[in-house]
C-alpha cells in the first residue's frame, strides 16, 4: 500500500502523523511512504531522517494526497484539504466529527473511508488510540490552568497549590475518565484541593481508592456540579462519550455563580464542550472572557508538546496501521472489533450511530457494507 504522510495545518500544530520509527515499520512490511517535505519538522524530525529509513519525499501536499491509497494525520483535514481526499483513500486520523457538520458533509461528499482514533474501543471500553493524547491533555489543562489563574492573564490571581498559612486553590474536575484522572494528579501534585465528579461509582469508587488525600470524589449532577463552582477557582471539562457531542455540564447562566477569575478549561472542545459557552480557540489566542470568567479551549492542546505527542501518538497507532496496509481496511476491520469501531464514514454513508445523530443524517449499519 502507499501511504501519505502530510505537513498539518492546524493552527500552531507541530505534531505529525509519523514517527520515523513508525514510517520504518511500513517501509519493512513492504510499504511505500510519502512524507510531505518539512512535515516532521515541528516534531524535530528532518526530511533527511525520514528519507534515510525510505521514505520518499514529496515537494507538495497535492503530491502526497495523490500518490497515496491511506493518509495518516494527526488532526481533522480542514477546508483547504477536502479537495485533496479521494474516493476510496482511507483517512486514518482524529476526526470528532460530532463537532462538525462542515467536515462531516466534506467527508460524506468526498466518498473516503474515514477511520477516526476516538472512536476505535477496546472490548473494555477503553480508547487505544486517544487515550495518549487524552493523557498529554489532560496534564496541559492543568498546567495550562494555573498559568492562567495569574492576574495578569486575567486569572483570580491564586497560585494553584498555595503556600504555609494560605489555602490552596479549589479544583473541580468533571469527568473521571483518563483526561480527568492525568489532570487531577498534576493537580494534586501542586498541592490544589481536588473534586472529581462522575456519573460511574465504580469510577468513583476506584480513583478515591487511588487519588492522595487531597482529592475527593462526589456524584455527577446538575445540583452538586452548581454548588462546588461556587468556590471553585479551576475548572476543567474532561467528559467524552464516544464519537458523540460532549454534555455542556456548565450553562452560560450558571457562570454568574462562579467567582471573577475564575479559569474553564475545557478539554472536550474537540467534541462541542463541556461548557455552553465553549468555543475552539488556538494557542495563538488561547483565551477568553464572558461574565468575568476565563476561557481557554484550544482544539489541539497536545500539539503545544509535539516531540512528547507525536512519539505517544505512533506508539499507538502503527500497529493498527500496520493492519490497514498489509491486510487491506475492509480485512483489518473484521480481524479486529476494535478497529472496526473507528470506521466512522464509508464512501458516503455514515456508518457510526453517534455521528449521524448529532446532526440527524441517515445511519447506515457498518454490516450492510462490510
Amino acid at each position: 500500500m502507499t501511504i501519505g504522510i502530510p505537513k498539518e495545518i492546524k493552527d500552531n500544530e507541530f505534531r505529525v502523523g509519523m514517527t520515523p520509527s513508525g514510517v520504518n515499520s511500513f517501509v519493512r512490511n513492504g510499504h511505500t511512504v510519502y512524507v510531505e517535505k518539512g512535515a516532521g519538522l515541528g516534531s524535530g524530525f528532518s526530511d533527511g531522517l525520514y528519507s534515510s529509513i525510505g521514505a520518499e519525499i514529496c515537494n507538495s501536499v497535492e503530491e502526497v494526497y495523490s500518490k497515496s491509497e491511506m493518509i495518516i494525520k494527526v488532526k481533522e483535514p480542514l477546508k483547504q484539504e477536502y479537495s485533496l481526499i479521494k474516493k476510496d483513500q482511507i483517512i486514518y486520523t482524529f476526526f470528532h466529527f460530532a463537532s462538525s457538520k462542515g467536515l462531516t458533509e466534506a467527508m460524506i461528499k468526498s466518498g473516503a473511508i474515514c477511520i477516526a482514533y476516538e472512536t476505535v474501543q477496546n472490548d473494555d471500553y477503553t480508547l487505544p488510540l486517544l487515550t495518549p493524547m487524552s493523557e498529554v491533555a489532560g496534564r496541559m489543562a492543568t498546567q495550562q490552568g494555573a498559568k492562567f489563574l495569574e492576574k495578569p492573564q486575567s486569572g483570580h490571581g491564586i497560585l494553584l497549590g498555595g503556600v504555609p498559612g494560605v489555602k490552596p486553590a479549589n479544583v473541580i474536575v468533571l469527568g473521571g475518565g483518563v483526561v480527568g484522572t492525568q489532570a487531577a494528579k498534576m493537580a494534586a501534585g501542586l498541592g490544589a484541593n481536588v473534586t472529581i465528579f462522575d456519573i460511574s461509582l465504580d469510577r468513583l469508587r476506584k480513583l478515591d481508592d487511588i487519588m492522595p488525600k487531597n482529592v475527593n470524589t462526589q456524584f455527577s449532577n446538575t445540583y452538586n456540579i452548581l454548588e462546588a463552582i461556587k468556590n471553585a477557582h479551576l475548572i476543567i471539562g474532561a467528559v467524552l462519550i464516544p464519537g458523540a457531542k460532549a454534555p455542556n455540564l456548565i450553562t452560560k447562566k450558571m457562570l454568574k455563580h462562579l467567582n471573577k477569575g475564575t479559569v474553564l478549561v475545557d478539554v472536550a472542545v474537540d467534541q462541542g464542550g463541556c461548557f455552553e459557552t465553549t468555543h475552539p480557540t488556538t494557542h495563538k489566542d488561547p483565551t477568553y472572557i464572558i461574565d468575568d470568567v476565563l476561557h481557554y479551549s484550544v482544539a489541539n492542546m497536545p500539539g503545544a508538546v509535539p516531540v512528547t505527542s507525536t512519539e505517544a501518538l505512533t506508539n499507538a497507532t502503527i500497529s493498527r496501521g500496520l493492519s490497514i496496509a498489509n491486510k487491506g481496511w475492509k480485512n483489518a476491520c473484521n480481524d479486529d472489533m476494535s478497529l472496526r469501531l473507528g470506521l466512522n464514514i464509508i464512501n458516503g454513508k455514515i456508518v457510526y450511530k453517534a455521528v449521524a445523530d448529532a446532526f440527524n443524517f441517515d445511519y447506515i449499519d457498518l454490516n450492510e457494507i462490510i
